[in-house]
Parts: structure tokens; C-alpha cells; sequence
């Protein structure tokens, strides 16, 4: 647990709300489950220092989860393993098995919906992240109303199949099928010159070969492909991964775009396609992007 002189000079900094214990929030109690917490609302936190550990753990149970911590990476992975959480914070720069690399382990085992936190502010680290497996990054210093905000979005979405459960093949296309620009088969298929999405199924394919695909690459494909050739701005990519509806007037942080490039920088690398000549996805300069023309 944080130190009492830490938290009596940072906590409402740092979480926007009260300390627990004032104004009728009952403090978190090591091994303790909050009757009014919903069971089903499991998370972990994963942070070597303590103080922010545990200030993490508190700013969660406040939303309404049962919390785990732990204070390495290896240790994480295991008490994902053990307690099946429905999301995970991760901090990157931790000594041992740094933050890229237990998010990799835990995508191995855990649809866990995975969020990253660090002070590390460059574009390759949030491409490594997002490569790893985490379904969004946070930068430090952060806002924790904004991280309640974003992990409530997530759970909003669809939860991919767990690692190693058994998925049904994707039906082959037909000739007369792959003509089609992103048309729909019967069987919900969205298409498009040999891509094929099913949103239900959660399913992937290119050229008849499975595609493996984080869930907010596979939101953001099938985003496009049901936009075919109308274009789709960053705004509105960054808030359908939120699952907020675009009106069009709301504001596109830097750390929005880049998190929506990253995305599709991953997405265009497993597809295989350069941005120069693009065979499914062009990007419309200043705007957003689309599929390509038959």
C-alpha cells in the first residue's frame, strides 16, 4: 500500500477523486471484495512501484472492479492466468520482463482486454505496444477519469475468442464472390479482393489464409470494409474504439492519431500491402482512410 504521506499529498492529483476513506468511499482492504463490487468485474495491475500500484488497484475498485495487483511481469502473467480478469493495466518499463513482452505472454493465454501505461512517449514504443497485444496505451502523466473512461469503452466491444479455441474455418469464395467490393455473403462475410471479415464470428481471412488480428484491427477493417469506398476519418476510427458515436465536431488529440496510425501501420504489415500501392486500404491525406476501388 502507498505510504500515508504520499497519498495525503498526491492522491487528488492524481485520480481526481477523493482519498478512500473520505467522503463515504470505504478504503480498499488487501484480500477483500467489495460486496457491492460486481464478480464479474475482475481486473490486475501490473506496476513494479508500489505507490502507483496501488493508487491504480484503488482508482479501479472505485469503478466497480475486484483488483488484483502485481509487482512484475512474470508474476502477472501467472495471476492472469489465475483469475481470468476482463482487463489488464501494464506498465511498460519494468526490470526483468519488461511491459512488451508480458503483454505478449498474456495475449498467448488471456482475451483480456490489455491497456498500457507509461511515461515513454515516442511512436515506436507505441507501435511495439500495440504490436504486442495491448488494446490501448496511456502515457503518463494520465488523467485516471480518462482511464476509467477508455477501459469502460473497451468493454463496450466485442471480447475476441480466447487464445486456442477452436474457430470455424472461413468459407472458401467464390470466383463470382471475389468480384465483389466489399459486398456481403450470405453468411455475413463483408469482402473485398480476397479479404473476408464476419463480425460475429469475430473471423479473419486473406486469400483463403487465416488472419490474426488484434481486436482493434479487426474493429477498424471491419469498420472499412462496411464503409467500402466512403472515407473514415482518425476521429472517427479513435471514437468508434471508445464505442462513441463521431458527430463530427469533437477534438482529435495527437495521442488519438497516433494510436489510429499505429493501428493501421500493424494492420497493413499482417495484410501484407505497402501504403505507396495499396491493394484493400488507401489513405486519403489529412482526412482518414478507405478501401481501395475495385
Amino acid at each position: 500500500m502507498a505510504s500515508s504521506a504520499f497519498r495525503d499529498a498526491f492522491w487528488d492529483i492524481l485520480t481526481d477523486v477523493a482519498e478512500p476513506g473520505r467522503q463515504g468511499i470505504p478504503a480498499r482492504e488487501e484480500g477483500r471484495v467489495d460486496p457491492q463490487v460486481d464478480s464479474g468485474r475482475v481486473a490486475v495491475v501490473i506496476e513494479d512501484e508500489d505507490d502507483i500500484r496501488s493508487l491504480l488497484a484503488d482508482v479501479l475498485q472505485q469503478a466497480g472492479f475486484h483488483v488484483h495487483t502485481a509487482g512484475s511481469g512474470q508474476a502477472g502473467v501467472e495471476l492472469v492466468r489465475e483469475v481470468d480478469p476482463i482487463v489488464t493495466t501494464l506498465d511498460v518499463n519494468m526490470p526483468g520482463m519488461d511491459g512488451f513482452a508480458t503483454a505478449r505472454h498474456i495475449r498467448a493465454i488471456s482475451s483480456t482486454y490489455i491497456v498500457m501505461l507509461t511515461a515513454r512517449t515516442e511512436e515506436i514504443d507505441a507501435l511495439q505496444g500495440l504490436e504486442a497485444g495491448a488494446d490501448d496505451y496511456v502515457t503518463k502523466p494520465f488523467r485516471p477519469r480518462e482511464l476509467r473512461a477508455r477501459i469502460e469503452a473497451m468493454l463496450r466491444r466485442s471480447r475476441m475468442p480466447a487464445p486456442g479455441a477452436a474457430r470455424p474455418a472461413p468459407p472458401a469464395a467464390s470466383p463470382a464472390e471475389e468480384d465483389h467490393d466489399a459486398a456481403t455473403a450470405g453468411t455475413d462475410w463483408l469482402e473485398h479482393k480476397g479479404l473476408r471479415l464476419n463480425v460475429e464470428m469475430r473471423l479473419a481471412s486473406v486469400d483463403g489464409a487465416a488472419l490474426e488480428l488484434t481486436r482493434s484491427e479487426f474493429d477498424i477493417l471491419a469498420e472499412l470494409m462496411s464503409a467500402r469506398r466512403r472515407v473514415v476519418g482518425k476521429g472517427e476510427l479513435a471514437l468508434m474504439l471508445r464505442g462513441q458515436r463521431y458527430t463530427g465536431s469533437e477534438y482529435l488529440s495527437d495521442s488519438d492519431s497516433r494510436v489510429i496510425e499505429v493501428h493501421m501501420a500493424n494492420l497493413r504489415r499482417k495484410l501484407g500491402e505497402s501504403p505507396a500501392q495499396p491493394r484493400w486500404i488507401e489513405t486519403v491525406r489529412g482526412v482518414g482512410y478507405r478501401l481501395t476501388a475495385r
